[in-house]
C-alpha cells in the first residue's frame, strides 16, 4: 500500500510534541503566551530550505515569509504586511533575505520558455534581473554557476527594495535594525553572507553585521546564531 505521508507527518508531530514536552514541560505553555522573534526571514518556498531547521533555532525564534524564488516586490501587499508586522509590531532585530542554490525559479528565469499560468507573471521581476545583468550572466558558461549567480543578483535586488521600505528605514534609524542578504548552499547546508544590506556602506545600524568585524548574537531557546562582520558565514553555536 502506498505510504500516506500526511498520516506519517501527524504521527511524527505527535512524537515530536511528546519529546519536547518531556524535555521541557514549560516549552509549549510559554510558546502559547506570545512570540518575541528576533529574526524576520524572507525566503523561498522550496521544501529544502526550512528556515528554523537550517538556522538551528526553535519555534518562536523566527518570523517567516516565503514565496517562489524569494522575490521582494514593493507592490506585493502580502510581503509588505509581513514586513510591517514583524518590524513595526514584533520589533525584530534582523531582517534576513535568503536565496538558495539549485533554485527552480532562478533556472526558469534564465530560460525563454513560458512556465505557464500565474508563475510567468510572478517571475517577471526575476526576468528583469536577468536582462539587467545579461552581460554578467552570459559570460558564465556553466549552467549551475549561472543559476547560482542570478539567485545572488535576485537577493541583491530584493535587499535594495527592503532598504527603500519606509518601515524598515525608520527602524534602522530609530533602533538599529539590521538587514542581511544571504544565500543558502543546499549542497553543504551552509548560509553564505553576501555582504548586502545594512552591513554594506553607510546604512549600517548599531553594532550589527557590518564591515568592521563586529558580531551580533541572536539567542534562541536552545541555540544562538552569530551574525559576523564582512563576508563571513552565519553560524550556529
Amino acid at each position: 500500500m502506498e505510504d500516506n505521508h500526511f498520516l506519517y507527518a501527524l504521527s511524527s508531530n505527535n512524537a515530536w510534541a511528546g519529546y519536547k514536552a518531556h524535555q521541557n514541560p514549560h516549552f509549549f505553555p510559554k510558546l502559547a503566551d506570545g512570540q518575541t522573534p528576533q529574526i524576520l526571514w524572507l525566503g523561498c518556498s522550496d521544501s529544502r530550505c526550512p528556515e528554523t531547521t537550517i538556522l538551528g533555532l526553535q519555534p518562536g525564534d523566527v518570523f517567516v515569509h516565503r514565496n517562489i524564488a524569494n522575490i521582494i516586490s514593493p507592490t506585493d501587499i502580502n510581503t509588505s504586511a509581513v514586513i510591517e508586522y514583524a518590524v513595526a509590531h514584533l520589533k525584530v532585530k534582523h531582517v534576513v533575505l535568503c536565496g538558495h542554490t539549485s533554485c527552480g525559479g532562478a533556472a526558469a528565469a534564465l530560460g525563454d520558455a513560458r512556465v505557464g499560468g500565474v508563475l510567468d507573471t510572478w517571475l517577471t521581476p526575476l526576468k528583469a534581473v536577468r536582462y539587467a545583468n545579461a552581460e554578467v550572466l552570459d559570460a558564465i558558461k556553466d549552467e549551475k554557476a549561472k543559476t547560482t549567480k542570478i539567485a545572488e543578483l535576485n537577493v541583491e535586488a530584493g535587499v535594495k527594495v527592503l532598504m527603500a521600505n519606509v518601515t524598515i528605514r525608520e527602524a534602522i534609524k530609530e533602533r538599529g535594525l539590521e538587514v542581511h542578504g544571504c544565500l543558502f548552499e543546499i549542497g553543504c547546508g551552509r548560509i553564505r553572507d553576501l555582504g548586502l544590506g545594512t552591513g554594506k556602506g553607510g546604512s549600517k545600524g548599531k553594532g550589527g553585521w557590518g564591515l568592521d568585524g563586529q558580531e551580533d548574537v541572536v539567542r534562541g531557546r536552545h541555540a544562538q546564531i552569530v551574525f559576523r562582520g564582512g563576508r563571513g558565514e552565519m553560524s550556529v553555536k
